[in-house]
């Protein structure tokens, strides 16, 4: 194994996390999917999403970590923030929180480099993604992949390859505050 090029994706979920964990393997990285999701509502909602991201990475021949479930963590990171409107002021705690988690696992790992398949989704704003996530892997010694996954038409590509595989796909972010939203 090339240790130079050990990384950790921060996966959000499996349909995802397809095109950005078939780019990273083309490019020569060490890859292993980082599955925080502890955002999501309900619990039941999370095993779906966890399954489906073992079952991709299985596919890709990628490494997988799935964290337990705790909606607490994210309840308190978030806190005050219920009436935000999807992509408000709740998504940048919500991303940090779940990029700290990555990073702090890349760290414990011996990784070299993190980066997310967030920002392949037409409804997220990449640049905070990805200001964030070079915060966060500076701060644990990482280098911060910046990539903007939808480019080239990174997400529809993700969903014809996820329907292909038949990969789940969910239909709201993940949140409790995002099912108001489907």
């Amino acid at each position: 194994m090339d240790e130079n090029k050990k990384l950790i994706l921060h996966i959000c979920c499996a349909p995802d996390a397809t095109v950005p964990g078939e780019e990273l393997l083309k490019e020569g990285y060490v890859t292993t999917g980082f599955f925080y999701g502890s955002n999501i509502h309900p619990e039941e909602e999370f095993v779906k999403r966890a399954d489906a991201v073992r079952s991709l990475c299985l596919i890709k021949g990628i490494g997988c970590r799935i964290m337990e479930y705790d909606p607490q963590t994210w309840i308190s990171a978030t806190e005050g923030s219920a009436s935000e409107p999807e992509g408000g002021k709740r998504c940048p705690l919500c991303f940090e929180l779940q990029l700290r988690a990555a990073a702090g696992h890349a760290a414990e790992m011996g990784a070299a480099y993190l980066t997310t398949t967030l920002t392949i989704s037409p409804h997220k704003d990449p640049q905070v993604i990805n200001k964030i996530g070079e915060k966060v892997a500076s701060e644990h010694g990482l280098q911060w992949i910046h990539r903007i996954w939808r480019k080239n038409d990174g997400f529809r590509r993700s969903v014809e390859e996820s329907r292909s595989l038949g990969l789940y796909r969910q239909d709201y972010c993940g949140c409790i505050y995002s099912i108001r939203n489907r």
